[in-house]
């Protein structure tokens, strides 16, 4: 078969190629091979594959798609990327074609008084922000604010669902610029019109400076925290007996009856950096990771207190996430505009896997896609929150939501995008596509 239609390009030369998709109905085109002409690009080959399906349904509507050939995105003309590629334009091409990875609609934001410094988007069923109000906040959806957690003195620098599968009340905490971290319980399910001001059940204490991190074992036993302190606390979630205490135990605060707050100490202190830690992650039972101002990434034995290996990278590094491939490539960021990512099996050397470097300012923050062992995203002091695949250099999507600096961001219920940025806005940018 030979396809006159070229998405508008045209050429002499023409190649034989057949589309391929992991996609489901109705994004599959036939599999027979066609010529199209070799001058194609991206938005070229997107529109002739929309072609083809309208060909077979014509209520389809056409969307963009990316595509990729020996597993790399094309990001050229097709002849100018087989002749990059060193592959042979004699054969059939297969080409594998994808829905693009880029937001259909942005929320209205949801306000806040203060520059929005912590998300956290781990759970589907509602999303955590920290603010320089010194105020937590829980929100179900967008504008859809149910909780505020009161309490903390200072800025609130990081927040983490500790525990939310399959229970009503659920477990979070805060790091705050006032030495402490607080942790709270709520319940989500219950249907209200006006936010609950809750305090925490449990305050902890030790740091010697601003709480910079904070990071849930996956079982919920304990936090980690990382401060500017150059120290990582580890820290229980509760006490033997004391959820149980706590019910009896209250005091009086004004003339009203209020729960007691217990104080807890951390039993174990990680030391080894030599600057601020600025960012930790607990992605495995037995193993933290960190990453710090002195410009190194760390992995830390939780039984032992031992750094097991060290990643330097010559810049303050503010953000880190572990994911991608075997949940293990250490993803991060800092002050230059480059997002970085390692493959600590690979010791031999201490040399990226990955450079992104299509951001023009500092790396604030990075998050691993929960169910996609290619996708993460990046956030910058240049205002912009950007969608990485592995597989190509260039981002898939940037999203300008912000009129400031964009100080975090995370993934939500795996197709959407929060973030929060000094114009003091949280934003939400939903209906990405990723497979």
């Amino acid at each position: 078969m030979d396809m006159a239609e070229d998405g508008g390009e045209g050429s002499a030369r023409r190649l034989q190629v057949r589309f391929v998709t992991k996609l489901n109905e109705p994004f599959k085109v036939p599999s027979t091979a066609i010529a199209i002409p070799a001058d194609l690009n991206r938005f070229g080959l997107s529109s002739l594959v929309n072609a083809l399906l309208q060909s077979n349904d014509d209520d389809y509507k056409p969307e963009p798609f990316d595509f990729l050939i020996d597993g790399e995105f094309v990001r050229m003309p097709l002849e100018q990327f087989l002749l990059a590629k060193g592959i042979s334009a004699e054969r059939i091409l297969e080409i594998e074609y994808t829905r693009v990875v880029a937001p259909r609609k942005e929320e209205d934001p949801c306000l806040h008084d203060d520059w929005v410094s912590a998300v956290d988007g781990s759970s589907s069923r509602f999303f955590l922000t920290g603010c320089y109000d010194g105020l937590g906040r829980v929100w179900k959806d967008a504008g859809l604010c149910t909780h505020i957690l009161e309490g903390h003195s200072d800025a609130v620098t990081s927040v983490s669902v500790i525990n939310s599968t399959g229970m009503e009340t659920v477990t979070v905490a805060t790091a705050s610029k006032d030495r402490t971290l607080r942790l709270w319980k709520l319940n989500t399910e219950e249907p209200i019109k006006h936010p609950i001001r809750i305090r925490a059940y449990k305050i902890l204490r030790g740091h010697k400076s601003a709480v910079q991190s904070v990071a849930a074992q996956t079982s919920g036993e304990m936090v980690c925290s990382g401060s500017w302190d150059c120290t990582i606390n580890l820290w229980q979630t509760s006490d033997f007996n004391a959820e149980d205490d706590l019910v009896s135990k209250k005091r009086k605060v004004g003339g009203q009856v209020e729960d007691s707050q217990i104080e807890g100490e951390a039993f174990s202190t990680l030391v080894g950096h030599t600057q601020c830690v600025s960012s930790v992650a607990w992605p495995q039972r037995e193993t933290i990771y960190s990453a710090s101002w002195d410009h190194s990434t760390r992995k830390w034995d939780v039984e032992t207190g031992k750094s097991l290996t060290d990643i330097f990278c010559g810049k303050v590094l503010n953000c880190l996430d572990v994911g991608g491939e075997g949940s293990a490539l250490i993803a991060a960021g800092g002050s230059d505009p480059i997002l970085r990512v390692w493959d600590p099996r690979k010791p031999t050397t201490s040399a990226p896997v990955f450079q992104f470097a299509s951001h023009t300012s500092w790396v604030s923050a990075c998050k691993w896609h929960d169910k996609s062992r290619f996708h993460l995203l990046s956030a910058s002091y240049d205002g912009s929150v950007m969608l990485w695949d592995l597989r190509t250099a260039w981002p898939l999507s940037v999203i300008k939501s912000h009129s400031d600096k964009v100080l975090s961001a995370d993934w939500w219920k795996s197709d959407s995008v929060i973030s929060g940025g000094a114009d003091s806005k949280l934003c939400i940018s939903s209906e990405i596509p990723v497979q």
